[in-house]
């Protein structure tokens, strides 16, 4: 039976951007709280988070844009499903790039860079300890996202930058068999940054996404 169960009352409508509602809606469809499937409707996201209707109208078209919802013209808008070959194409992308930028930055970050993915890294395993696993996704993306600011490379961050959504929405699929270990092997990847070991870096980052691709493909078994 289709869920539609969206709405959460709300005291007041207050001003929110299109940007920041399609940050909002995006978000919950990375954890999981709108269901692959699952058909939204402007009424009920308005009420969700508090605002009228207009700004979520344009928040579901960048959502669709960016691939997390699918609008069928008469029927509705709908969660979109990431696909066992979807994940794999984002996982086989990030193999080639992610231990590219950890290589440079081994070389190019900042003091600056290393304390604050020593700060994500701590967060993320309190988050683990303590079973607040909502907040790995976020906490996943901030880590990689500085981890490709500190390469230096202006290129490779851009494109990092545009796939990092779809990849949390990845991690978040993997995250109960992975919280762990993926938080060890984040602790691998600064250590080897600490050092300046350009090819410890790009190692410990290429076992870091196999086993992310491992964990996704052996969840995908029927």
């Amino acid at each position: 039976m289709e869920n539609t169960d969206q709405a959460v009352p709300s005291p007041r409508t207050v001003r929110r951007s299109p940007a920041e509602l399609c940050a909002a809606i995006r978000d919950d469809v990375i954890l999981g709280v709108f269901a692959p499937g699952q058909r939204l409707t402007e009424d009920g996201l308005a009420e969700r988070f508090g605002v009228s209707r207009m700004p979520v109208r344009e928040a579901l078209r960048m959502l669709a844009v960016e691939g997390f919802v699918r609008i069928a013209p008469y029927y509705g808008t709908f969660v979109a499903e990431l696909s066992p070959d979807e994940a794999a194409d984002l996982l086989e992308i990030r193999a080639v790039l992610e231990p590219l930028a950890a290589a440079r930055a081994a070389h190019r970050r900042t003091e600056a860079h290393l304390e604050q993915l020593r700060e994500v890294v701590r967060e993320g395993r309190q988050a683990v300890f303590h079973g607040t696993l909502d907040r790995l996704p976020a906490l996943n993306t901030r880590f990689h996202t500085i981890l490709a600011e500190a390469s230096g490379n202006t290129s490779l961050n851009s494109i990092v930058e545009q796939l990092r959504y779809k990849i949390a929405w990845v991690y978040a699929v993997e995250l109960p068999r992975r919280a762990a270990d993926s938080w060890t092997e984040h602790q691998l990847i600064v250590d080897a940054l600490e050092q300046g070991d350009a090819e410890l870096a790009r190692a410990v980052m290429a076992e870091h996404i196999r086993q992310a691709d491992a964990a996704y493909r052996v969840r995908n078994v029927p």
